[in-house]
């Protein structure tokens, strides 16, 4: 082989590796950013993320720490009510203390 077919196919293979390294890497920071609580759709301060909105709201008999028929009540070991979880209509879920206060989220599973 002429020594410019092997630079050309050393350049071809540095150029096929660098494009497969970009799509990982491309690939991780949008993981980073779906699930980055900086992200508007995971924020506190959007309004389908906060208490102010009656789904997430203490006062919703859903999310009533006295309602034992609810599958939104999160129980420590001895059985007492230490907060709720409030599914959102993408797949994730926000959850929240005894008091209303959001403490975090996951996000959804695309």
């Amino acid at each position: 082989m002429k020594k410019n077919a092997k630079t050309v196919i050393m350049w071809g293979l540095l150029v096929s590796i660098m494009i497969a390294t970009g799509f990982m890497v491309s690939n991780a920071f949008a993981q980073l950013y779906e699930n980055s609580p900086n992200r508007y759709e995971n924020n506190s301060y959007n309004y389908d993320n906060n208490s102010s909105n009656y789904n997430n709201n203490p006062n919703n008999y859903e999310n009533n720490l006295n309602n034992y028929s609810s599958s939104r009540i999160i129980r420590n070991e001895s059985g007492n009510a230490t907060g709720y979880a409030v599914p959102k209509a993408n797949g994730g879920v926000n959850y929240f203390d005894t008091n209303g206060n959001r403490t975090g989220y996951q996000s959804s599973r695309k």
